[in-house]
């Protein structure tokens, strides 16, 4: 299979929370890469994943990632990582909409639980 670079340009798109977007740059079983925006003032569901370990890496904006309970605040090309089975939440209290990758081993399709 000959590898094709991907971008949001070509890659398949989702809209999840009424008016978030997910692209899938990468979508397999042992690794998924989604690049993701939030407009301002949007935020996910809490929740953990019992197997995924995942990297939340910002490329524009300001993501607020609350991890176990504790608020860290990430601004362009700073990263962190969650633990499987650590509860987590994605929020954005920006007035900016915030771009940000989601690394995820393995994917985490059908491994999401709220926290």
């Amino acid at each position: 299979m000959a590898h094709q670079p991907t971008s949001k340009a070509n890659a398949e798109h989702y809209v999840w929370g009424g008016d978030c977007d997910g692209w899938r740059l990468v979508d397999g079983q042992s690794l998924s890469v989604i690049h993701e925006r939030m407009p301002a003032a949007r935020s996910e569901q809490r929740h953990r994943h019992a197997v995924a370990r995942q990297y939340f890496f910002v490329l524009a904006g300001t993501l607020t990632l609350e991890v176990n309970g504790t608020r860290h605040v990430l601004g362009r090309e700073t990263g962190l990582e969650v633990a499987p089975g650590t509860p987590h939440q994605a929020l954005n209290e920006g007035t900016e909409p915030v771009e940000f990758l989601v690394i995820s081993q393995p994917t985490t399709r059908g491994d999401r639980t709220p926290a």
